[in-house]
């Protein structure tokens, strides 16, 4: 089923519930439970690209109108993090996502933008991690999603595309000396966190890494 109407037909962990969505079902003897993988699976990810607690950071979204920048940006505020920028071609569709995410967490500094706001460079330039959920770089002769006035090497950069490994915003923070990385170490961490929803107690993540070695060419 679509992953809103899985909601209707089990029960819902917290946090899927907090990011909208079922992306991952378990079928127990009492019960059918769903899950989302989504945003812990981005979380998981940073943390083990870069080092770094993911809560401890202030976040970027880029592209936030879609459905992965909004469960990215509902797994900042369930993490707790200082600050979070959501910007979309179009602000007025980010309300109701902000909305929600104030509620989720009330200290958050939470702020909404569009591409062509004169504030969103020096906003960017106040975030630790820039986060492109948009699908801009998926096609050759993409520009980068973000310009590079953006950009500072201090940044941490994580574009959700991985096909190409490195797009054009991903190519611009390597020419600011900023950490990059992309989705597929995402996509490896959700589907470990599904994996091991249905096979508690086991570590998938060695062979998924090795098999996603294999499938980008390291």
């Amino acid at each position: 089923p679509h992953k809103l109407e899985a909601m209707e037909h089990c029960e819902v962990d917290p946090d899927a519930v907090a990011l909208g969505a079922v992306n991952t079902i378990r079928f127990d003897s009492d019960a059918t439970r769903g899950f989302n993988t989504d945003g812990p699976g981005f979380a998981r990810a940073i943390e083990d690209d870069f080092k770094v607690p993911f809560a401890s950071l202030k976040v970027a979204i880029v592209g936030a109108g879609g459905g992965a920048g909004q469960a990215i940006a509902t797994q900042g505020c369930l993490s707790g993090i200082g600050k979070l920028v959501v910007v979309n071609r179009t602000v007025a569709k980010l309300g109701p996502l902000v909305e929600k995410l104030r509620l989720i967490s009330p200290g958050t500094e939470i702020i909404a933008l569009s591409f062509d706001d004169p504030a969103l460079a020096g906003h960017c330039l106040g975030c630790d991690l820039i986060v492109n959920t948009s699908s801009v770089g998926l096609k050759p002769g993409d520009p980068s999603i973000l310009p590079a006035t953006c950009l500072k090497k201090e940044h941490l950069v994580y574009d959700t595309i991985y096909q190409p490994p490195v797009t054009p915003l991903l190519a611009a923070a390597n020419e600011a000396g900023c950490r990059t990385s992309n989705g597929l170490s995402m996509l490896v961490h959700q589907g470990a966190l599904a994996f091991q929803h249905w096979f508690p107690g086991t570590d998938p993540l060695p062979v998924m890494r090795q098999a996603m070695g294999h499938f980008s060419g390291v």
